[in-house]
């Protein structure tokens, strides 16, 4: 599956200030039938979203008209749980394209790698002052910058670097799934080929 190429972006932000948010908060199992990464955005957050009649809750930031955009921003231990790649999917598939938190699930954290979602991971103190910067005005925006390996708090001007899989930032920048990747490859490949 080709994604998208990771661009240099600001955006505002949603926050989900709720620690150890597991897989089957973000997308519950009973919508795990599909096997096409398609259509999984409807049902983010589902039990958190809708009542049990299927009306919006309104106290919920993702349907809270005040926050919008490419980049979540969640409390620690994000995406624990079980091992469900259908979590980035949904994530992914809802619009996001950064997840901010101070720790990820190490299974979570390669699931999104691979699905084209980055996970920032920032320190508890960094974390704390980017939802300060949402609280203080709702149209805050954040600026991402994987080529450089910062998020930035625009109104401050704070930025932190995070820390990123060399292969993984590559693919990321290039749009490439691990099969892209080796097609990219090719010339080299045909080079060594080429000299045995």
């Amino acid at each position: 599956m080709a994604i998208p190429k990771f661009v240099t972006f600001t955006s505002q932000a949603v926050p989900l200030d709720i620690e150890n948010i597991d897989t089957d908060q973000i997308i519950p199992a009973r919508f795990l039938k599909a096997v096409e990464r398609k259509g999984f955005g409807d049902n983010l957050f589902r039990d958190w979203r809708y009542g049990k009649t299927g009306e919006k809750i309104a106290t919920f930031p993702l349907n809270d008209e005040r926050y919008g955009g490419k980049i979540l921003i969640a409390g620690k231990n994000f995406g624990c749980g079980s091992s469900r790649e259908h979590a980035a999917w949904s994530l992914f598939d809802y619009g996001f394209r950064v997840v901010v938190s101070s720790f990820f699930a190490d299974i979570f954290k390669n699931n999104a790698l691979n699905n084209g979602l980055l996970p920032v991971q920032v320190s508890e103190t960094f974390l704390q002052e980017i939802f300060e910067a949402v609280r203080l005005s709702p149209n805050a925006t954040f600026t991402v910058d994987l080529e450089n390996q910062t998020f930035t708090i625009d109104s401050t001007g704070h930025s932190f670097r995070f820390s990123i899989d060399g292969y993984k930032k590559e693919c990321l920048l290039n749009g490439y799934d691990d099969v892209d990747y080796l097609v990219s490859l090719k010339p080299e490949i045909e080079k060594f080929e080429n000299k045995q």
